[in-house]
């Protein structure tokens, strides 16, 4: 998600409504500035400070693009781990996020106007060409409307709106002639027959060289779509007619906004997450702000902003005082039922929803923007990243980061509401975070675990198409910029569209259609922006004291304001019973459960079960908090059961020249040295066993002697193998498994059981790595002999790993130098799929007592399929739920890690392998990886010398 630079206007004042829009954004956020740039005790960051900072976000991306460029163009995106592109078709399968790559360049696309934010110009210039001479759109390839349409289409129009810009300003792009919107035109072409409906709604996919219903589109037969996919589509739909002036993009993006708004909850007047677009029915009856609908809602506002039509504000305004009124839970945003709202679906909420503050700030509403920021802040701090999703208590429920740049939009969104240098401090940790954590030698890698730091192959287009641009808006000054930001508005991508389109090419009536559905108080609404200079009490700390009673939210229980029982009753604040608190032996409790018409019941097993009978609760709020306590309760069981699964561990790579930045996942063992309780891990060169297996007597003692010994999977029990190395002397064992491909990208991670019997004797840490991170250390070894690794319960900073020892600065220092980077930086080694399908869990941790032929793995059921919350019962005239507590004394106080069991869905598509040549996957042999990784190394050394 992304917003137009702020929001200037008189108050309240109504018309003329659909004159000059654009004027609503104005430098009114700007304005704000110099009401907080002072305050007392706020440290005020330096100018210079600041273009250190911005300096350094110029190296980051130079390091991201520029290997992006040598080691995966033309591929889709980089693969940064293993130095080369990623080719659908050519990698496994990684389901629905595969959906976003067409074989259409995509992260050069979905960079171009990131370029010219960036002031790289003639970059832009030589791009320009490239997307235009190389990329193909005619490919036999089923993708993802919504991500092609917010990632190509809206990079290819971003690109055209600054080409023209740059065009007339004379200097740059004198013979361009509209190339990119030429691009852009045929791919919406290429994206009409997903509408192909009688609803009006998209398809989720399309064939790009075959449509929908083609016997070779192998695509067309789904029935769902999420709220976000159909409703993202206004913004780039409607500039493509405006640019263009063919009207029937503008009119089919409308059709499925009308639709939705016609379809949602008139008594909540919230939407759900997936619809039938053929009948309308909504199938997932869940509503918030994250992921499945985030972006709809941010284009009803967005579109009333660029398109100046009322009833996109009216529709949004409405929706917005549902989400305030049921989603909201200062500082928390959780999900309800539409037609229960009054009911949380479920405890935890994902990152995606990290936009919304961004989207908050663009309305005028500046209080519970601050709220939420500061509270996703607290969690990041306590991560080091966002985790894709997070439970009520701020734990991790899905452990992945694919480098999300929702936190850091909100960030510049709010630094330009308020001023506020703390805001800047703010962006200064998402720098040295990215550094520290996810800088590898070809880019920047997603984080597979927040936990253990481990890495993932991965970085997606949307890493350079917003993080580095709001991250460098956040530090630069008005005079850094070449053009004004304050003249186009982002798109969910981050894409820059001209506010002038506003006035363009209208062949659209503007009839409001809004009032045919439902009665709006006009009074209720502002028509305009609000003007930020009176956002504020004229107090410089406003922003501060909203945000100090947060600052310790993570490390104390969730945070809760007045309940709707207490508000009825005046009685003041008391938090309600939670089910990680309850004891049954405490007869407060059990009163309290009394009153929700919770009863409980003694089995003879020791165990307690406890039973909700909604209609003998005191109230229908007490049977709503009942339910409540419940679900919690069922996830709470859920979490225990997980517990007794192993998190994974994490194989670092320290020796020269990975130097501690590739972090492999891997797999525990239920016997050996616990490696949770050994903070330091164990650290030593690795070894190949003879014979590989492991499974007799080593033949080589003295080659794994005080080493880490490397297996393969295979013939024989884990534990058998653990004893044989533990025999030759190793201090620690690697199995690798032996099927070919297998990666913990696309497959779950297990423990390694033992083999029945008393595995005391066992006193070495064992972990297991699928066959793709077993070949990183293996290709390492072929090329560079002596490998050094440390295996550890999580990635280790590398200042820890390094202490004492001579390395290169940029290695442990994440605030890196910029100002002798400059010149080495122009030659240094570099959602949203659809909201829903990109949030991936992390993957689980089941247990495998032997060595199954074909690599086995015990799947855990998600909380969320055995919550209540999605049984559609009435709590108050009714429901009945029942659990079973592990224990008379209580839930248990211990603080579980959850991670859900692996629920990426299947790839629904084939994909036919391209016959042009340039796509072929450009590999890059171990030799020439690290021959890049040392020029690096050398350059940083030869430029510490300098600094010196």
């Amino acid at each position: 998600m992304s917003g137009a630079a702020g929001c200037q206007g008189g108050g309240s004042e109504r018309g003329p409504r659909w004159r000059r829009p654009w004027k609503l954004l104005a430098l009114g956020l700007l304005s704000a500035s110099s009401v907080l740039a002072a305050a007392p005790g706020a440290g005020a960051m330096s100018k210079e400070e600041k273009r250190q900072l911005g300096n350094q976000v110029l190296e980051m991306f130079d390091h991201a693009y520029s290997n992006y460029m040598e080691h995966a163009y033309p591929a889709d995106e980089l693969m940064p781990l293993t130095c080369r592109g990623r080719v659908r078709g050519q990698e496994p399968s990684r389901g629905d996020v595969d959906d976003a790559l067409g074989k259409f360049s995509l992260t050069l696309i979905d960079t171009l106007d990131t370029l010219v934010v960036l002031n790289k110009t003639k970059e832009f210039e030589e791009a320009v060409k490239k997307v235009i001479k190389d990329v193909n759109l005619d490919n036999d390839i089923v993708v993802s409307v919504f991500e092609t349409n917010i990632r190509v289409l809206g990079g290819l129009l971003g690109g055209h709106s600054v080409a023209i810009m740059l065009k007339e300003k004379g200097e740059y792009m004198q013979w361009y002639n509209g190339e990119l919107l030429h691009m852009a035109k045929e791919l919406g072409y290429k994206l009409l027959p997903a509408f192909n409906t009688t609803s009006g709604l998209p398809y989720p996919r399309v064939n790009l060289k075959f449509g929908v219903r083609h016997p070779e589109a192998r695509t067309g037969t789904e029935t769902d779509t999420c709220t976000a996919c159909a409703g993202t589509l206004i913004l780039e739909f409607a500039a493509l007619s405006r640019f263009t002036g063919t009207s029937i993009f503008e009119e089919y993006a409308r059709k499925a906004l009308d639709f939705i708004w016609e379809k949602r909850q008139r008594s909540s007047n919230l939407v759900g997450v997936t619809i039938n677009i053929h009948t309308g029915d909504w199938v997932r009856k869940d509503s918030g702000v994250g992921a499945g609908i985030d972006s709809y809602y941010e284009y009803l506002l967005k579109a009333y902003v660029l398109l100046g039509d009322d009833s996109f504000l009216e529709r949004f305004n409405t929706h917005y005082d549902a989400i305030m009124r049921y989603i909201s839970q200062p500082p928390l945003l959780l999900d309800v039922h539409i037609h229960k709202p009054m009911l949380n679906a479920r405890t935890w909420m994902d990152s995606l929803l990290a936009f919304f503050p961004g989207l908050q700030v663009l309305k005028g509403d500046i209080r519970p923007a601050i709220e939420t920021h500061e509270m996703l802040y607290q969690v990041i701090k306590k991560h080091n990243f966002l985790p894709e999703a997070f439970t009520t208590d701020f734990r991790v429920h899905w452990a992945q980061h694919p480098l999300r740049p929702e936190f850091a939009e909100s960030t510049y969104f709010l630094y330009k509401a308020t001023g506020d240098p703390y805001y800047l401090e703010v962006g200064k940790t998402l720098i040295e975070n990215l550094n520290k954590y996810a800088r590898v030698p070809c880019g920047f890698a997603a984080m597979k675990d927040v936990r253990t730091g481990s890495h993932e192959d991965r970085m997606d287009s949307f890493f350079l198409a917003e993080m580095f641009k709001y991250l460098y808006l956040l530090f630069a000054d008005k005079e850094d910029m070449i053009f004004d930001i304050e003249d186009y508005i982002f798109t969910t991508e981050a894409h820059l569209l001209p506010l002038w389109l506003s006035t363009a090419n209208q062949t659209i009536s503007k009839k409001n259609t809004t009032t045919e559905y439902t009665e709006l108080d006009d009074s209720n609404f502002d028509w305009t922006c609000p003007n930020t200079q009176i956002l504020f009490p004229n107090d410089p700390m406003f922003a501060q004291s909203i945000r100090e009673p947060l600052k310790n939210v993570v490390d104390k229980s969730c945070p809760r304001g007045v309940s709707r029982v207490e508000e009825s009753l005046g009685s003041g604040p008391k938090p309600p019973l939670r089910a990680r608190d309850f004891m049954a032996s405490n007869p407060e409790h059990l009163e309290i459960l009394k009153k929700m018409g919770v009863s409980l019941i003694h089995l003879k097993d020791g165990r307690v079960q406890l039973v909700q009978h909604a209609v003998q609760a005191a109230s229908s709020l007490d049977a709503e908090d009942g339910l409540r306590f419940m679900q919690e309760m069922i996830e709470l069981s859920s979490q225990q059961q997980k517990e007794q699964q192993l998190p994974p561990r994490a194989v670092q790579i320290v020796s020269h020249p990975f130097f501690g930045r590739v972090v492999l996942t891997a797999g525990p063992a239920q016997f050996g040295m616990d490696l949770s309780k050994h903070k330091t891990g164990t650290r030593g060169f690795v070894a190949t066993i003879k014979p590989y297996n492991g499974c007799s007597e080593i033949t080589n003692p003295e080659a794994v002697k005080e080493k880490i010994a490397l297996m393969q999977r295979g013939q024989c029990m884990f534990a058998e193998k653990a004893r044989n190395i533990q025999k030759a002397g190793a201090i620690g064992g690697i199995v690798i498994d032996d099927n070919e491909g297998s990666s913990s990208d696309t497959a779950p991670l297990f423990q390694m059981a033992g083999d029945g019997k008393n595995t005391d004797d066992i006193t070495i840490p064992m972990l297991f790595l699928f066959n793709k991170e077993g070949n990183i250390i293996l290709d390492a070894i072929r090329e560079y002999e002596a490998v050094e690794v440390l295996l550890s319960d999580k990635a280790k900073d590398r200042a820890t790993i390094f202490k004492g020892k001579t390395i290169p600065n940029y290695i442990i220092d994440s605030n890196l130098e910029v100002e002798n980077m400059d010149q080495k930086s122009a030659e240094n080694d570099s959602h949203k799929q659809n909201s829903e399908e990109d949030t991936s869990a992390s993957q689980d941790v089941g247990a495998v007592s032997e060595e199954p032929e074909e690599g086995e793995s015990s799947d855990v059921p998600d909380p969320d399929s055995l919550s209540p919350a999605h049984a559609d019962s009435d709590s108050v005239s009714g429901s009945h739920q029942d659990s079973s507590v592990p224990g008379a004394d209580g839930a248990g106080a211990a603080e579980p890690a959850c991670a859900p069991g692996d629920s990426r869905p299947q790839e629904h598509t084939g994909t036919q392998p391209s016959s042009k040549g340039s796509w072929d996957n450009k590999a890059q042999p171990m030799e020439s990886i690290l021959a890049d990784w040392n020029e690096d190394i050398e350059a940083f050394e030869m430029m510490e010398k300098d600094e010196l």
